[in-house]
Protein backbone atom coordinates (compact mmCIF):
# COMPACT_ATOMS: atom_id res chain seq x y z
CA UNK A 1 0.00 0.00 0.00
CA UNK A 2 1.47 3.33 -1.04
CA UNK A 3 1.33 6.31 1.27
CA UNK A 4 -1.19 9.11 0.55
CA UNK A 5 1.69 11.59 0.34
CA UNK A 6 3.33 9.50 -2.37
CA UNK A 7 0.06 9.16 -4.28
CA UNK A 8 -0.18 12.96 -4.31
CA UNK A 9 3.47 13.14 -5.40
CA UNK A 10 2.76 10.82 -8.34
CA UNK A 11 -0.45 12.61 -9.42
CA UNK A 12 1.25 15.03 -11.89
CA UNK A 13 2.73 12.04 -13.74
CA UNK A 14 -0.59 10.24 -14.26
CA UNK A 15 -1.97 12.05 -17.35
CA UNK A 16 0.86 10.86 -19.63
CA UNK A 17 2.33 7.65 -18.16
CA UNK A 18 2.97 5.81 -21.43
CA UNK A 19 6.14 3.74 -21.47
CA UNK A 20 7.19 5.09 -24.86
CA UNK A 21 7.22 8.58 -23.36
CA UNK A 22 9.42 7.38 -20.51
CA UNK A 23 11.85 5.69 -22.91
CA UNK A 24 11.97 8.80 -25.08
CA UNK A 25 12.47 10.92 -21.97
CA UNK A 26 15.41 8.81 -20.80
CA UNK A 27 16.91 8.99 -24.30
CA UNK A 28 16.50 12.79 -24.28
CA UNK A 29 18.13 13.06 -20.86
CA UNK A 30 21.09 10.94 -21.98
CA UNK A 31 21.43 12.89 -25.24
CA UNK A 32 21.32 16.31 -23.57
CA UNK A 33 23.64 15.27 -20.76
CA UNK A 34 26.13 13.81 -23.23
CA UNK A 35 25.88 16.93 -25.39
CA UNK A 36 26.63 19.24 -22.49
CA UNK A 37 29.61 17.09 -21.50
CA UNK A 38 30.90 17.17 -25.09
CA UNK A 39 30.59 20.97 -25.18
CA UNK A 40 32.54 21.19 -21.92
CA UNK A 41 35.26 18.96 -23.37
CA UNK A 42 35.53 21.13 -26.46
CA UNK A 43 35.68 24.29 -24.36
CA UNK A 44 38.47 22.78 -22.24
CA UNK A 45 40.77 22.20 -25.24
CA UNK A 46 41.93 25.79 -25.81
CA UNK A 47 42.31 26.27 -22.05
CA UNK A 48 44.49 23.19 -21.50
CA UNK A 49 46.33 23.24 -24.82
CA UNK A 50 47.13 20.27 -27.08
CA UNK A 51 50.04 19.04 -24.95
CA UNK A 52 48.05 18.66 -21.76
CA UNK A 53 44.54 17.98 -23.06
CA UNK A 54 44.46 14.21 -23.60
CA UNK A 55 46.39 13.35 -20.46
CA UNK A 56 44.06 15.59 -18.45
CA UNK A 57 41.02 13.86 -19.96
CA UNK A 58 42.34 10.43 -19.05
CA UNK A 59 42.50 11.57 -15.43
CA UNK A 60 38.74 12.23 -15.37
CA UNK A 61 38.18 8.51 -14.72
CA UNK A 62 39.60 9.01 -11.22
CA UNK A 63 40.10 12.76 -10.83
CA UNK A 64 42.97 13.56 -8.50
CA UNK A 65 43.20 17.33 -9.06
CA UNK A 66 40.73 20.03 -7.95
CA UNK A 67 40.20 21.22 -11.54
CA UNK A 68 39.35 17.72 -12.78
CA UNK A 69 36.93 17.11 -9.91
CA UNK A 70 35.20 20.47 -10.33
CA UNK A 71 34.89 19.78 -14.06
CA UNK A 72 33.36 16.35 -13.42
CA UNK A 73 30.86 17.70 -10.89
CA UNK A 74 30.00 20.60 -13.18
CA UNK A 75 29.14 18.19 -15.98
CA UNK A 76 26.01 17.18 -14.01
CA UNK A 77 24.46 20.43 -15.21
CA UNK A 78 23.71 18.41 -18.33
CA UNK A 79 21.71 15.87 -16.31
CA UNK A 80 19.79 18.73 -14.71
CA UNK A 81 19.01 20.28 -18.09
CA UNK A 82 18.06 16.91 -19.55
CA UNK A 83 15.37 16.09 -17.01
CA UNK A 84 14.10 19.69 -16.89
CA UNK A 85 13.64 19.68 -20.68
CA UNK A 86 12.32 16.11 -21.05
CA UNK A 87 9.62 16.40 -18.38
CA UNK A 88 7.52 19.17 -20.01
CA UNK A 89 8.39 18.11 -23.57
CA UNK A 90 7.18 14.53 -23.21
CA UNK A 91 4.83 14.54 -20.22
CA UNK A 92 3.42 18.08 -20.42
CA UNK A 93 4.03 18.89 -16.78
CA UNK A 94 6.13 21.40 -14.90
CA UNK A 95 9.66 20.27 -13.93
CA UNK A 96 8.94 21.54 -10.42
CA UNK A 97 6.53 18.62 -9.93
CA UNK A 98 9.58 16.32 -9.82
CA UNK A 99 10.46 17.78 -6.42
CA UNK A 100 7.03 17.54 -4.84
CA UNK A 101 5.46 20.42 -2.88
CA UNK A 102 8.06 23.17 -2.49
CA UNK A 103 7.46 23.66 1.23
CA UNK A 104 7.73 19.94 1.95
CA UNK A 105 10.86 19.64 -0.19
CA UNK A 106 12.66 22.50 1.53
CA UNK A 107 11.56 21.35 4.98
CA UNK A 108 12.72 17.79 4.28
CA UNK A 109 16.04 18.95 2.83
CA UNK A 110 16.95 21.23 5.73
CA UNK A 111 15.64 18.79 8.32
CA UNK A 112 17.92 16.11 6.87
CA UNK A 113 20.85 18.54 6.91
CA UNK A 114 20.18 19.53 10.51
CA UNK A 115 19.97 15.93 11.71
CA UNK A 116 22.79 14.47 9.64
CA UNK A 117 25.46 17.16 10.04
CA UNK A 118 26.27 16.06 13.62
CA UNK A 119 25.89 12.39 12.64
CA UNK A 120 28.39 12.64 9.80
CA UNK A 121 30.67 14.85 11.90
CA UNK A 122 30.69 12.11 14.55
CA UNK A 123 31.44 9.45 11.92
CA UNK A 124 34.29 11.57 10.53
CA UNK A 125 35.69 12.00 14.05
CA UNK A 126 35.47 8.24 14.61
CA UNK A 127 37.33 7.57 11.36
CA UNK A 128 40.03 10.08 12.35
CA UNK A 129 40.50 8.26 15.65
CA UNK A 130 40.61 4.75 14.22
CA UNK A 131 42.18 5.11 10.76
CA UNK A 132 45.52 6.76 9.90
CA UNK A 133 44.22 8.96 7.08
CA UNK A 134 46.63 10.48 4.58
CA UNK A 135 46.51 14.28 4.11
CA UNK A 136 45.48 15.18 0.58
CA UNK A 137 44.55 18.74 -0.36
CA UNK A 138 46.25 21.68 1.34
CA UNK A 139 43.78 23.06 3.96
CA UNK A 140 44.09 26.62 2.63
CA UNK A 141 43.36 25.53 -0.93
CA UNK A 142 40.55 23.30 0.32
CA UNK A 143 38.91 26.20 2.17
CA UNK A 144 39.14 28.49 -0.88
CA UNK A 145 37.55 25.87 -3.13
CA UNK A 146 34.91 24.80 -0.61
CA UNK A 147 32.10 27.24 -1.63
CA UNK A 148 32.32 26.25 -5.30
CA UNK A 149 32.66 22.58 -4.34
CA UNK A 150 29.52 22.69 -2.18
CA UNK A 151 27.48 24.28 -4.98
CA UNK A 152 28.66 21.68 -7.51
CA UNK A 153 28.05 18.75 -5.15
CA UNK A 154 24.52 20.10 -4.66
CA UNK A 155 24.06 20.23 -8.45
CA UNK A 156 25.40 16.69 -8.83
CA UNK A 157 23.31 15.12 -6.07
CA UNK A 158 20.10 16.99 -6.87
CA UNK A 159 20.44 16.06 -10.56
CA UNK A 160 20.68 12.39 -9.66
CA UNK A 161 17.71 12.65 -7.31
CA UNK A 162 15.63 14.44 -9.95
CA UNK A 163 16.29 11.69 -12.47
CA UNK A 164 16.10 8.56 -10.32
CA UNK A 165 13.82 9.35 -7.35
CA UNK A 166 11.96 12.06 -9.24
CA UNK A 167 11.41 11.40 -12.93
CA UNK A 168 11.84 7.61 -13.11
CA UNK A 169 10.16 6.76 -9.82
CA UNK A 170 7.20 9.08 -10.47
CA UNK A 171 6.59 7.99 -14.04
CA UNK A 172 6.91 4.29 -13.26
CA UNK A 173 4.65 4.63 -10.22
CA UNK A 174 2.03 6.34 -12.41
CA UNK A 175 2.06 3.33 -14.75
CA UNK A 176 2.72 0.33 -12.47
CA UNK A 177 1.44 -0.68 -9.04
CA UNK A 178 4.27 -3.12 -8.26
CA UNK A 179 6.83 -1.69 -5.86
CA UNK A 180 9.53 -3.85 -7.44
CA UNK A 181 9.09 -1.84 -10.65
CA UNK A 182 8.67 1.78 -9.57
CA UNK A 183 11.11 1.53 -6.67
CA UNK A 184 13.36 -1.32 -7.80
CA UNK A 185 14.10 -0.41 -11.41
CA UNK A 186 15.33 3.16 -10.72
CA UNK A 187 17.42 1.84 -7.82
CA UNK A 188 19.00 -0.82 -10.04
CA UNK A 189 19.69 1.74 -12.78
CA UNK A 190 21.27 4.09 -10.23
CA UNK A 191 23.41 1.23 -8.91
CA UNK A 192 24.51 0.08 -12.37
CA UNK A 193 25.73 3.58 -13.26
CA UNK A 194 27.94 3.54 -10.16
CA UNK A 195 29.73 0.34 -11.18
CA UNK A 196 33.47 0.79 -10.74
CA UNK A 197 35.61 -1.86 -12.47
CA UNK A 198 38.65 -0.50 -10.62
CA UNK A 199 37.22 -2.00 -7.40
CA UNK A 200 38.12 -5.50 -8.56
CA UNK A 201 36.80 -8.23 -6.28
CA UNK A 202 35.21 -5.59 -4.01
CA UNK A 203 32.97 -4.24 -6.79
CA UNK A 204 29.97 -6.22 -5.54
CA UNK A 205 30.26 -4.71 -2.03
CA UNK A 206 30.41 -1.21 -3.56
CA UNK A 207 27.28 -2.00 -5.58
CA UNK A 208 25.54 -3.37 -2.48
CA UNK A 209 26.19 -0.10 -0.63
CA UNK A 210 24.95 1.98 -3.58
CA UNK A 211 21.84 -0.18 -3.94
CA UNK A 212 21.15 0.12 -0.22
CA UNK A 213 21.30 3.91 -0.45
CA UNK A 214 19.13 3.98 -3.60
CA UNK A 215 16.40 1.87 -2.00
CA UNK A 216 16.54 3.89 1.23
CA UNK A 217 16.27 7.18 -0.67
CA UNK A 218 13.35 5.79 -2.69
CA UNK A 219 11.59 4.77 0.52
CA UNK A 220 12.08 8.23 2.05
CA UNK A 221 10.66 9.78 -1.11
CA UNK A 222 7.60 7.58 -0.87
CA UNK A 223 7.10 8.23 2.85
CA UNK A 224 7.53 12.00 2.60
CA UNK A 225 5.97 12.64 -0.82
CA UNK A 226 8.89 14.83 -1.91
CA UNK A 227 12.58 14.70 -2.77
CA UNK A 228 13.65 16.86 0.17
CA UNK A 229 15.00 14.24 2.57
CA UNK A 230 16.64 12.14 -0.13
CA UNK A 231 18.33 15.25 -1.54
CA UNK A 232 19.55 16.36 1.89
CA UNK A 233 20.97 12.94 2.70
CA UNK A 234 22.57 12.53 -0.72
CA UNK A 235 24.18 15.97 -0.43
CA UNK A 236 25.62 15.36 3.05
CA UNK A 237 26.82 11.88 2.08
CA UNK A 238 28.62 13.07 -1.05
CA UNK A 239 30.14 16.05 0.75
CA UNK A 240 31.60 13.58 3.22
CA UNK A 241 32.86 11.22 0.51
CA UNK A 242 34.17 13.86 -1.90
CA UNK A 243 35.25 16.76 0.30
CA UNK A 244 36.35 15.22 3.60
CA UNK A 245 37.60 11.64 3.20
CA UNK A 246 37.84 9.97 -0.19
CA UNK A 247 38.96 6.44 -0.91
CA UNK A 248 42.38 6.43 -2.52
CA UNK A 249 42.20 6.05 -6.29
CA UNK A 250 38.62 7.32 -6.64
CA UNK A 251 37.49 10.97 -6.86
CA UNK A 252 40.07 12.60 -4.59
CA UNK A 253 40.70 16.02 -6.16
CA UNK A 254 38.72 18.03 -3.58
CA UNK A 255 39.15 15.83 -0.55
CA UNK A 256 40.93 16.95 2.59
CA UNK A 257 42.05 13.39 3.37
CA UNK A 258 42.31 10.07 1.55
CA UNK A 259 42.23 6.57 3.00
CA UNK A 260 45.49 4.59 3.23
CA UNK A 261 43.82 1.83 1.17
CA UNK A 262 42.13 1.75 -2.21
CA UNK A 263 39.04 -0.15 -3.37
CA UNK A 264 41.03 -3.21 -4.41
CA UNK A 265 42.28 -3.79 -0.86
CA UNK A 266 40.87 -7.11 0.32
CA UNK A 267 41.23 -6.35 4.02
CA UNK A 268 40.39 -2.77 4.96
CA UNK A 269 38.13 -1.90 2.00
CA UNK A 270 35.47 -4.60 2.60
CA UNK A 271 35.37 -3.67 6.29
CA UNK A 272 34.94 0.02 5.48
CA UNK A 273 32.24 -0.75 2.92
CA UNK A 274 30.45 -3.01 5.37
CA UNK A 275 30.42 -0.18 7.91
CA UNK A 276 29.09 2.12 5.18
CA UNK A 277 26.17 -0.25 4.61
CA UNK A 278 25.48 -0.31 8.36
CA UNK A 279 25.61 3.51 8.45
CA UNK A 280 23.17 3.70 5.52
CA UNK A 281 20.70 1.51 7.41
CA UNK A 282 21.01 3.59 10.60
CA UNK A 283 20.63 6.92 8.79
CA UNK A 284 17.64 5.59 6.83
CA UNK A 285 15.88 4.51 10.01
CA UNK A 286 16.70 7.84 11.65
CA UNK A 287 15.31 9.91 8.77
CA UNK A 288 12.30 7.64 8.41
CA UNK A 289 11.44 8.25 12.04
CA UNK A 290 11.35 12.02 11.39
CA UNK A 291 8.61 11.76 8.74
Amino acid sequence: MRTPLFEAYVDPARPYPEIWRLIAGVAAIVLISTGVFAIMLIAAYPVLGPLNYFGWLQGLGAPSSPAQTLFLLGSFVGLWLGVVIATPALHYREPGTLFGPLRDTLRGFFRALGVLLPVYAAMFGLVMLTTPLDPNLDPGTWARLLPAALVLVLIQTSAEELVFRGYLQQQLAARFAARAIWMGLPALAFTALHYNPMAGANAWIVLAAVLGFALAAADLTERSGSLGMAMGWHFINNCSALLLTSVKGTITGLSLYVTPFDLTDTGAAPLALGLDILAIFIVWRLLRALI
